[in-house]
């Protein structure tokens, strides 16, 4: 008798029987998978053994550049963009399941308080912008620290825009102030990061103390200088124990400089240079006394009189009625660095101001007076004086 093999068929319903239901992943969901292919324009990976996904384009970046220390074999997660696409893959992103998690650590930031670093990337007239994994940040310039603050005279905006220019790339400690997920934007602030370092040296200082800081800011009534998140002003008339024309002839924009507190009102801080170094005019009257002629250059005209430097920070005023001929200009009469003779003939130290009457030109002095010895050169003062 021979053997009768007999093929039992069975039903496809039967072999699904017992088996997991077959499931597509729902969009914006997180998924699991195993790198199969990597080339420039696309990630294929591999979710499961039962389904493929697919990662192209700008969902290949994220903030932290998984793509570039990626391997075939790595198992990475991806978010869910589309559940099939007409290729029967599922479409994935990298970024957006980055976005994800950054908007997790912004949030726990913004609700804890802690501070962020970020680099800016753009820059407008009202402040810098950045972008993190789509996610949009904008630093208003109110909200920026003393340091990156943009002080221009006359707010100019060109100027105030080249100066945020320049902030571009750097790297900002901050916090978060608002957060609109729903629009995927931050407002953000470098002012609140320091806020308790503010506070914190604010408690310590008074006046007489001596900071070392970073110029901050230059403008036509005098320099800004900041300090442990702090900042003061050095007025104009607190440069130099000379007169000063323009403050951009004593510093330059972050310029490390040492500065001496002399004024706290609030959280307003007057600054000052010259209280660094001893007062020449403290011993004005033993170097020059009444009725000394000196030799000296015209270093300035103006209508009233003629300036002479006497020392590096002190000037003296020839008035237009110690000028020979009493001229009504004392350009009319002297020019700039002309070599003269002068008597003086008044020092008030309190007001700082030396009065001379100019000898003419080849009269001998009427009575034999020490001399001092010229400068060698005198500097061109160019700011305004009252007779």
């Amino acid at each position: 008798m021979s053997d009768t093999t007999q093929t039992v068929v069975v039903p496809m319903d039967a072999l699904l029987e017992g088996s997991p239901a077959f499931v597509l992943p729902e969009a914006g969901k997180i998924v699991e998978g195993t790198v199969a292919l990597i080339s420039k324009k696309h990630i294929i990976v591999d979710l499961g053994g039962v389904l493929t996904g697919l990662i192209s384009g700008k969902e290949m970046k994220d903030s932290m550049n998984t793509t570039e220390e990626l391997h075939i074999g790595d198992h990475i997660s991806a978010c869910v963009l589309e559940a099939e696409n007409d290729d029967g893959l599922v479409v994935l992103s990298l970024r957006r399941a980055s976005q994800d998690k950054t908007w997790d650590k912004f949030v726990k930031a913004y609700e804890t308080n802690q501070s962020l670093k970020v680099r800016p990337k753009e820059a407008n007239k009202g402040g810098l912008l950045l972008e993190v994994d789509g996610i949009k940040g904008f630093i208003p310039v109110s909200q920026l620290a003393p340091l990156h603050y943009p002080r221009v005279n006359g707010a100019d905006s060109a100027k105030i825009l080249a100066r945020l220019q320049e902030l571009i790339s750097q790297e900002f400690t901050v916090k978060i102030i608002s957060i609109d997920k729903e629009n995927g934007k931050l407002i953000l602030s470098e002012r609140a990061a320091f806020e308790r370092e503010r506070f914190d040296t604010l408690a310590t200082l008074k006046p007489g103390s001596i900071v070392t800081g970073t110029v901050s800011g230059i403008v036509k009534f005098g320099i800004f200088v900041a300090f442990d998140g702090l900042e003061g002003l050095v007025h104009i008339s607190e440069i130099a124990w000379g007169h000063v024309s323009d403050a951009h002839d004593f510093a330059k924009l972050g310029q490390k400089v040492e500065v001496k507190i002399i004024g706290i009102e609030g959280d307003k801080i007057s600054l000052s240079i010259k209280q660094l170094t001893p007062d020449p005019w403290a011993e004005i009257e033993k170097k020059y006394k009444v009725g000394t002629v000196i030799k000296t250059k015209i270093s300035r005209l103006a209508q009233f009189g003629a300036f002479v430097q006497l020392e590096d920070d002190i000037t003296g005023l020839i008035h237009n009625s110690e000028i020979p001929g009493n001229p009504d200009d004392a350009a009319k009469a002297l020019e700039v660095g002309q070599k003269v003779e002068a008597r003086v003939i008044e020092i008030n130290k309190d007001e700082k101001r030396v009065g001379l009457s100019l000898l003419p030109e080849g009269e001998a002095p009427a009575e034999k007076k020490e001399k001092k010895p010229k400068k060698d050169e005198a500097e061109e003062v160019t700011e305004e004086e009252s007779a």
